[in-house]
C-alpha cells in the first residue's frame, strides 16, 4: 500500500507542478483526478506480464504532460503565450543555442543532458512503482475501496468535463492539457490553411518609392525595446532622460525627429517574427506563416527598396548560423557575424556591442560606396542575459577593430549569477536598453544627414518576467532625418514630434509599416 500511495502522489506532483510553475497558488490546485485513477488502475488489474502496455502507457502520457505543461510554463515567461506545439517544436534548437551563448557550449551540453537524464530517472521511477503496485488490490476489501475511489474520481472528471467542478482543489490537467494541444492543432492547421490562401490572394507585388530616391534608408530594430521602457517607471527613469538629452543633440545637430509607436506581432523574443512582419506588411506571430511567407516569395520591402535604385542589405550580428532565410529576402548582401571583422569578445551571448556594428556599417559598407542604400540593421546589446553594461565610447575612432572592448570580456556580473535576482536583472535591462539607444543615436547625432532617413524601432516587449502579463505589445518607433519634409508622413499618422513616443493607446501594426511607405513615398 505505501507504494501504490507514493505513486499517486508522484504522478499527482508531475501533472500539477506545471500549473504551479505556470499559474502559482499551488493551494487552489492540489489534487490532479487522473493521478487517482492512473494509480488504481494497475493495482486493480491482474498482475500479469500481458498488461505491461497499460504501465507504459500510463508513464509516457503523464511524461508527455509533464513536458508541454513545462513547455507552456517556460513559453508564456518567455513569449508571453501558451505553448503551441504545432508552432513551437522548431524552437528547441533555439533555446539551446541561447543557453550555449550565455553559458558557453559544454555547460549547455550538460544542462540538456542532466535535463533528459532527470526525465528519464523519473519516468524510471514511475514505471518501478506502477510494476510493484500492479494487482495488488486483489483482497475483496481492498478491492471494494480501490473501485469506489476509482469511481469517485471517474464521477468528479465526468463532472469536470461538464465545467462543474465538485472539488474545488481538484484538476483534471492531463485531459486538460491533451484536449487544449488538440484544439490548437486544429485550429493552426487551419490557420495555416487561411494563410496560405491569403498569400495567394494578395501578393502584394514590389513598388518603387520615388520619395526616397537617392536617400539611404536605415531600418535600426533595437532589441527588447519596448513601450514598458518609456512608460513603466521601473524602466523610465533610466530610458526616458537618455531619450530626452539625444533629442536635445540630435536638435543642435541640425536633425528633425518623430516619435510613434507600432504593435509588435510577438514578446520576449523571436525577433525575426518582427522583422518579417515590417518587411513584408503581413502579421507574422508564428513561426510557420514566417515559413510560408519566405516560400511564397512575396516581394517585401527589400524589393521595393532595390526597384527605387537602392543597394539593399541585412546587418545581422546575432546570425552565428547559416541564414538561408536571408537569402529567401533576396537582399544583395547580407553581414552575418562572421562577415564583420570585429577583434573583440564576445560579451556573453552579445557577439559584439552595438557601437562595434554601427560603427562598422559606417565605416566598411556605407562610406565606401556612392548607391543609395537600404540597410536592415539587427542590433543586440539589449538582449538577455544583459550583462555586462558597458559604456558608448566617445571618439568612433576608438572604437577601431573592436579589440578595445576585450577590458570588459570578465566586467559584470556572469548571467548564472544575475539572474538569482530578479530586482537586478531589471535593473541591468534598463542600463542595456539605454546602452543600445545612446550607440544609436550617437551614430545619429554624427552621420544622419539630409540625404539619410533613419527609422529606429523596437523588435519586440521584453519577457512577461520583465513588463509584467498585461503590459502592451507596442515598441517606440523614431524616424530621424536632416530634411525635416521626410518626416512629415509620419506626423499625419499621429507620430509627434520629438523621441518620446505619445501614448495612444492602440498602436497600428508593424505590418501597415509597408503600406505606409507605398502610400506615403510610392509613385
Amino acid at each position: 500500500m505505501p507504494r501504490l500511495l507514493a505513486s499517486a502522489v508522484l504522478i499527482n506532483l508531475l501533472l500539477l507542478v506545471p500549473l504551479w510553475l505556470r499559474f502559482g497558488e499551488p493551494g487552489s490546485r492540489l489534487i490532479a483526478l487522473e493521478a487517482v485513477i492512473l494509480a488504481l488502475l494497475p493495482a486493480l488489474l491482474p498482475g500479469s506480464a500481458r498488461l505491461a502496455w497499460l504501465r507504459w502507457s500510463i508513464v509516457v502520457a503523464v511524461m508527455l504532460v509533464l513536458v508541454i505543461g513545462l513547455g507552456d510554463a517556460a513559453t508564456h515567461l518567455a513569449f508571453g503565450r501558451s505553448l503551441n506545439l504545432y508552432l513551437d517544436i522548431p524552437l528547441v534548437r533555439s533555446v539551446f543555442h541561447l543557453l550555449e551563448g550565455n553559458l558557453g557550449a559544454v555547460i549547455a551540453v550538460l544542462v540538456t543532458l542532466v535535463g533528459a537524464l532527470l526525465l528519464v530517472a523519473i519516468a524510471w521511477l514511475l514505471a518501478y512503482l506502477l510494476k510493484s503496485t500492479q494487482g495488488i488490490l486483489r483482497a475483496r476489501p481492498a478491492m471494494v475501496i480501490g473501485a469506489g475511489l476509482l469511481m469517485a474520481s471517474g464521477l468528479l472528471v465526468a463532472a469536470e468535463l461538464k465545467h462543474s467542478r465538485l472539488l474545488p482543489q481538484a484538476r483534471t490537467p492531463l485531459l486538460d492539457t491533451l484536449h487544449f494541444q488538440a484544439e490548437r492543432l486544429l485550429e493552426t492547421r487551419r490557420a495555416h490553411r487561411e494563410f496560405a490562401e491569403r498569400l495567394v490572394a494578395s501578393p502584394s507585388p514590389a513598388r518603387s518609392l520615388p520619395g526616397l530616391v537617392g536617400r539611404d534608408v536605415v531600418l535600426l530594430f533595437v532589441e527588447s525595446y519596448g513601450v514598458s521602457a518609456v512608460v513603466d517607471d521601473r524602466y523610465a527613469d533610466v530610458v526616458v532622460p537618455r531619450l530626452q538629452e539625444m533629442g536635445e543633440r540630435l536638435q543642435a545637430a541640425g536633425l528633425s525627429m518623430a516619435s510613434g509607436t507600432l504593435e509588435a506581432p510577438i514578446r520576449g523574443g523571436q525577433s525575426w517574427l518582427a522583422h518579417a512582419s515590417t518587411l513584408s506588411g503581413l502579421w507574422i506571430d508564428n513561426q510557420l506563416w514566417y515559413q510560408l511567407m519566405l516560400a511564397s516569395e512575396r516581394d517585401t520591402l527589400v524589393d521595393d527598396f532595390r526597384a527605387t535604385g537602392h543597394r539593399t542589405l541585412a546587418v545581422m550580428p546575432a546570425i552565428t548560423l547559416a541564414w538561408p532565410e536571408g537569402e529567401a529576402y533576396d537582399f544583395d548582401e547580407i553581414h552575418a557575424a562572421s562577415d564583420i571583422d570585429y577583434a573583440g569578445p564576445p560579451l556573453n551571448w552579445v557577439t559584439m556591442p552595438d557601437q562595434f556594428t554601427l560603427h562598422h556599417f559606417e565605416q566598411r559598407i556605407r562610406q565606401p560606396t556612392e548607391v543609395p542604400l537600404f540597410a536592415q540593421i539587427a542590433l543586440i546589446s539589449s538582449h538577455a542575459p544583459w550583462t555586462p553594461i558597458i559604456p558608448v565610447l566617445d571618439d568612433w575612432d576608438e572604437v577601431g577593430d573592436g579589440s578595445v572592448y576585450s577590458r570588459w570580456e570578465d566586467a559584470g556580473d556572469p548571467p548564472d549569477e544575475l539572474w538569482q535576482d530578479l530586482e537586478r536583472i531589471r535593473d541591468h535591462y534598463a542600463l542595456s536598453v539605454d546602452y543600445a539607444l545612446h550607440a544609436s543615436l550617437r551614430w545619429a547625432e554624427d552621420f544622419v544627414d539630409e540625404d539619410t532617413l533613419l527609422i529606429l524601432m523596437g523588435d519586440h516587449q521584453a519577457a512577461p518576467l520583465i513588463t509584467g502579463d498585461d503590459a502592451s505589445g507596442a515598441v517606440p518607433v523614431h524616424v530621424i532625418s536632416g530634411d525635416p519634409r521626410l518626416l512629415a508622413p509620419f506626423l499625419d499618422r499621429g507620430f509627434v514630434d520629438g523621441m518620446l513616443p505619445p501614448d495612444t493607446g492602440k498602436s497600428p501594426g508593424m505590418d501597415q509599416f509597408r503600406r505606409w511607405l507605398h502610400e506615403d513615398f510610392g509613385s
